[in-house]
């Protein structure tokens, strides 16, 4: 009977050590994942590149420690996938002019490199027809895109922050056909798009008006990040070049030169000379892995680069722009930063938003509470010199 008693007895310590090992390692697993921003990232990322910058980008949503990537949707508007008569960068990005298709390759290469399964789908290649449009008669394989923002926003226990690089259509049409799930499960839009005045619309928002006035008249959180400036205290103000003048709202800037690739880890050097060497091979996934497979001119990385996309990862990853006190320059996460470190703005404001049917649309900020903020960058010429020297550190810095 004392036998019968002990073995119970033991079994019972046995179950109850399991149980709370178990416990244990699973609030330690959450608590893990806690620390990082599930996010879906909706970018006009093509193959061959028609903007290079869209393949550097992504770089960053599968490297910050802080993201948890859980989704790419691949934004593709049926003229660009054809040659055209003309350059859509206007000489900015040689050869941009196609013929070119939805980048899964370098969302393939990307997950192979990070050893990850990341889902990718595209989604609609024609514009929405009105701004209530759900796109339900488009053929299926351009509906993946919407249905998988509307199943990662199902399966998330957490809220979840939407990246937007192109244009807004997938998201718009994903909200139009369940917008209760958007206000229960999206923590952020951060749209990438705009002007800082109605004067240039431009390219984000040219790409699906209808997209872009559809969320800015929702009462969804959205943060927005300008990609050109047309106002009175732009840089550059008068000559018309919006796309590339810079003030205090917009995220635009130039790197002299992207020389530092050749110092970032080899995989990741080997999938940015793929991209902007324009490399159409049919082992791309076996190109990751040696410099010897494929080479590309020796002065790749020798021009200058447009950036508009590196405030929207500082803020979805809660990193901190900083001078160090050393004068230098650097993206650190919280944990990192240091009282003598000085923070740079990069900050969101709140704001109101008064959209034409153009998408045309002019902000006004506000000190009250509002769904809309706008992106605030301060001294403009001490944003770029930070960001000229910091972004390149922070590549240099990713292992996968």
């Amino acid at each position: 009977m004392n036998n019968i008693r002990g073995m119970i007895g033991c079994s019972l310590i046995l179950f109850l050590t399991i149980g709370f090992l178990f416990f244990f390692s699973n609030s330690y697993a959450q608590s893990k994942a806690g620390n990082k921003n599930p996010v879906i990232v909706v970018t006009d990322l093509y193959h061959p590149f028609q903007d290079p910058g869209d393949n550097f980008d992504l770089v960053a949503a599968y490297a910050l420690p802080e993201v948890n990537l859980k989704a790419i949707i691949l934004d593709c508007t049926e003229v660009f996938r054809k040659p055209l008569a003309s350059d859509p960068g206007k000489g900015l990005f040689p050869d941009s002019n196609g013929p070119r298709d939805p980048g899964f390759i370098p969302v393939l290469q990307l997950n192979y490199i990070f050893g990850r399964n990341v889902p990718v789908a595209v989604g609609p290649f024609s514009n929405m027809k009105d701004i209530h449009d759900k796109m339900l008669d488009v053929p299926a394989f351009q509906q993946q895109g919407v249905e998988l923002i509307l199943k990662t926003l199902r399966e998330s226990k957490e809220r979840v922050q939407i990246a937007s690089f192109g244009s807004a259509r997938s998201i718009a049409v994903a909200y139009n056909r369940d917008p209760a799930l958007f206000r229960k499960k999206v923590k952020q839009i951060h749209l990438s798009a705009g002007t800082s005045a109605p004067v240039f619309l431009e390219w984000n928002v040219a790409l699906d008006t209808n997209a872009v006035v559809r969320l800015l008249k929702s009462d969804l959180p959205i943060a927005i990040y300008p990609c050109a400036a047309a106002n009175k205290d732009s840089i550059a103000y008068g000559s018309k070049n919006y796309p590339f003048s810079y003030d205090s709202h917009n995220t635009y800037y130039k790197l002299p030169n992207l020389s530092f690739i050749e110092n970032m880890d080899p995989k990741l050097r080997r999938y940015l000379k793929y991209a902007y060497g324009r490399v159409c091979r049919n082992d791309f996934l076996r190109c990751m892995d040696s410099d010897t497979i494929f080479t590309v001119k020796k002065d790749l990385f020798s021009n200058e680069s447009y950036v508009w996309e590196t405030a929207i990862w500082i803020n979805i990853s809660d990193r901190i722009l900083v001078k160090t006190d050393k004068s230098d320059y650097q993206i650190k996460s919280l944990k990192n930063v240091l009282k003598t470190d000085l923070k740079l703005p990069n900050n969101l404001i709140n704001c109101t938003i008064k959209v034409e049917n153009s998408g045309l649309f002019s902000i006004s900020e506000t000190k009250n509470v509002s769904n809309f903020t706008i992106f605030y960058r301060g001294d403009i010429k001490e944003n770029e010199k930070a960001l000229r020297i910091a972004l390149p550190f922070l590549y240099q810095s990713f292992k996968p």
